[in-house]
C-alpha cells in the first residue's frame, strides 16, 4: 500500500499514524484544522522519542517523522489505498465522516472503523462501498498493544479483510476474528466493567482508587478499570456505553450518571488531566 489515510488526529489516531510510521509505512494524518495536526505531530514525536522508556524498541523521530504528512478536511485521503478511521464513538460524527470520505476516496479504497462499539455493517450501510468497509478495534496505547480486534460486517469482501490483515500483520499485530456484534468482544465486558465501577463510586461504596486496588491486588490486573477508564478517556467511554444501552436496549448497560457529569465538566482523564486521577499536564 503506497500510502495510508488516518482520520482524526486523537488519541487512537496518533497512535495509529505513529505505528504505521515506524513500521514503514507512509501516512497522511487528517483532521478539520491546522491546530489540531500540529499538536498531534509534537505527540507523536514525544512518543517516539519515549518508547524505549516505555518498553517499546528505540525509534529515531525523525525518520518516523518523516513518513507522515498532513491534511485538513477528507479531500486529503483522496488518494490512499485504505484510510483507517479514528473518530469519537458518535454515531452522527462517524456517519458525516463516512459520506464525505465516500465521496472523496477513490472507488477501491477500503475503509477501515477503528471503533470500540458501533456497528461495522452500519457503517457500511452509508457508503457505497460496504464490501471495502472493515472493523478493526486499535487498543490504547496503540503501538504498545499486540493485538486488535477484526470485524467484517455482513457485506465485507474477503479481499477487503485480507488487505487489512496483511496491513495489521505488517504493523505488529495480531488480528483476532470477531463477528460483526455491537460492542465486539473487548467492549461487551469491558464496559460493564467500567461502568459498573463508576457506579461504586458514585454510590459512595468506594472511592476511586479502592476499586482499582482491588482488581491489581486481587485479580493481578495491571490496571484498575477506572485507571483505564481515564486512559482510554472518559468521554470515549460513555459515549460507547450509550452505543451499548441504545443497541441492545438493555438496562445493564444504562450509562452511570457520574460519567456523564464528568464528561459534561471535561474531566476525559489523562488527555485533559484530570479524570478518576489527577495527572501531570505538559
Amino acid at each position: 500500500m503506497s500510502l495510508i489515510g488516518v482520520i482524526g488526529a486523537g488519541v487512537m489516531g496518533v497512535g495509529v499514524a505513529q505505528n504505521l510510521a515506524q513500521t514503514g509505512h507512509d501516512v497522511v494524518l487528517v483532521d478539520k484544522d491546522e491546530k489540531i495536526l500540529s499538536e498531534a505531530l509534537t505527540a507523536i514525536a514525544r512518543n517516539t522519542r519515549m518508547s524505549r522508556l516505555m518498553g517499546g524498541p528505540a525509534l529515531d523521530v525523525d525518520e518516523v517523522l518523516s513518513r507522515i504528512s498532513t491534511a485538513v478536511g477528507a479531500a486529503g485521503a483522496a488518494k490512499c489505498d485504505l484510510v483507517i478511521e479514528n473518530v469519537t464513538e458518535d454515531w452522527d460524527t462517524k456517519r458525516q465522516v463516512y459520506e464525505t470520505l465516500d465521496a472523496a476516496c477513490g472507488p477501491d479504497t477500503v475503509f477501515v472503523v477503528n471503533t470500540s462499539a458501533i456497528p461495522i455493517t452500519k457503517v457500511g450501510s452509508v457508503t457505497k462501498r460496504p464490501d471495502k468497509v472493515v472493523g478493526v478495534h486499535f487498543m490504547n496505547p496503540v503501538p504498545a498493544k499486540p493485538a486488535v480486534e477484526l470485524i467484517p460486517g455482513v457485506h465485507t469482501s474477503e479481499e477487503t479483510v485480507r488487505r487489512t490483515r496483511d496491513l495489521l500483520t505488517a504493523m505488529g499485530k495480531k488480528a483476532v476474528d470477531v463477528k460483526d456484534s455491537c460492542g465486539f468482544v473487548s467492549n461487551r465486558v469491558l464496559m460493564l466493567t467500567v461502568n459498573e465501577a463508576a457506579y461504586l463510586v458514585h454510590e459512595g461504596v468506594a472511592d476511586a482508587e479502592s476499586v482499582d486496588e482491588v482488581f491489581r491486588s486481587c485479580f493481578g490486573h495491571p490496571m484498575g478499570p477506572l485507571e483505564t477508564a481515564d486512559l482510554i478517556g472518559v468521554d470515549t467511554i460513555l459515549y460507547s456505553v450509550e452505543v451499548l444501552y441504545e443497541h441492545y436496549a438493555d438496562s445493564k448497560y444504562r450509562p452511570c450518571p457520574l460519567l456523564k457529569q464528568m464528561t459534561d465538566a471535561g474531566l476525559h482523564g489523562r488527555k485533559s488531566g484530570r479524570g478518576f486521577y489527577t495527572y501531570a499536564t505538559n
